[in-house]
């Protein structure tokens, strides 16, 4: 008889009350503040490191999940006894857990010879909710007796159309980690000047800039209509950070201009909240998988993603994408 186990990280963003609900394993970052390391989902609420974050001299730092790490959990499966584990991993291109997951599962071929474990390992491509949502919708799938096999492979197929749209409303914080000089982000935020970016299979471009807060949640939903043929049978998702209020202001104008409300309102995690893929960053052909199932990482980079967030998303069946986010606001004073 089968035995299936669902594992992500917390860069996924799942709320506890779904990772509960659906039976995911929610393993989390470690993440470094002012010399002290912390571990998200463990150690602080989002609400606490948001806070920790204003009140920090430097800026987060995280590390990926290390191989021995991945192993370990793995061995655990083993010894209780999973036939299956399906192991949904944060982008390739903007971490290396994925590829040390990798290293991980042949760490366990070599440590438990003949095991009986059958390990998906896939790369999400993306971030946050985008990839947790997807994993819970497989999840929820199997649990009410899909193919494991069928499930996978729509998560798959949905992971590949993926799209996320960002939006800062201050640099505050990437004038702090130096992704821009402080020269910059003094007068972008004296201007006001507010970028729209889209990620987009791990590459981020500029599409748009704007002038003043105000114009933020117009010029997000303006690119994510571009993209579609209609939003009115659409659904999408709202995430944020600490911003109760643009939260709100980005909800209510999401669902005047779609016409419904999104599917779910979360808040984002440490983690995803401190990386994004570099501007120019490629997103590498998936290599093929030697024997056993697993894909060998492509090479990664890392940097730091705005600190505050709203993000929608759209599901768009048989057409390009699958998914838009807008991320709303930087950490501001």
């Amino acid at each position: 008889m089968s035995k299936i186990g669902f594992l992500t990280d917390s860069c996924s963003d799942i709320p506890q009350e779904l990772a509960d609900k659906y039976g995911i394993e929610v393993v989390g970052f470690p993440i470094n503040l002012d010399g002290v390391e912390y571990m998200e989902r463990k150690d602080f609420t989002n609400d606490q490191f948001y806070q920790m974050m204003r009140d920090a001299q430097g800026v987060p730092t995280t590390a990926a999940i290390t191989q021995l790490q991945w192993c370990e959990i793995y061995e655990r499966y083993v010894d209780e006894g999973y036939t299956d584990l399906v192991h949904l991993c944060i982008n390739s291109a903007g971490s290396s857990t994925y590829n040390n997951a990798v290293k991980g599962a042949e760490m366990l071929a070599e440590e438990r010879p003949g095991h009986k474990l059958n390990i998906q390992l896939i790369d999400s491509h993306t971030y946050s909710m985008p990839y947790g949502w997807y994993l819970c919708e497989c999840a929820r799938k199997v649990r009410n007796g899909g193919e494991l096999a069928t499930c996978v492979e729509e998560m798959k197929q949905s992971l590949d159309r993926v799209e996320i749209c960002l939006a800062a409303y201050s640099l505050k914080q990437m004038k702090k980690s130096g992704r821009v000089s402080a020269a910059a982000a003094v007068v972008g935020d004296l201007l006001g000047i507010r970028p729209i970016i889209s990620l987009n299979a791990g590459v981020s471009k500029v599409e748009a800039k704007v002038r003043g807060d105000a114009a933020v949640p117009a010029a997000m939903i303006k690119w994510v209509e571009s993209r579609v043929d209609s939003m009115k049978d659409t659904p999408y998702m709202v995430a944020y950070t600490s911003s109760t209020s643009k939260r709100d202001e980005l909800v209510k104008a999401c669902k005047k201009a779609f016409g419904h409300a999104p599917v779910i309102v979360f808040q984002l995690g440490g983690v995803v909240s401190q990386h994004r893929p570099r501007r120019h960053c490629h997103r590498l052909p998936r290599p093929s998988p030697p024997s056993g199932g697993l894909c060998p990482a492509a090479a990664v980079k890392k940097t730091c993603i705005f600190s505050r967030a709203v993000v929608y998303y759209k599901q768009f069946l048989y057409h390009t994408k699958n998914y838009y986010g807008c991320y709303d606001k930087v950490i501001g004073p």
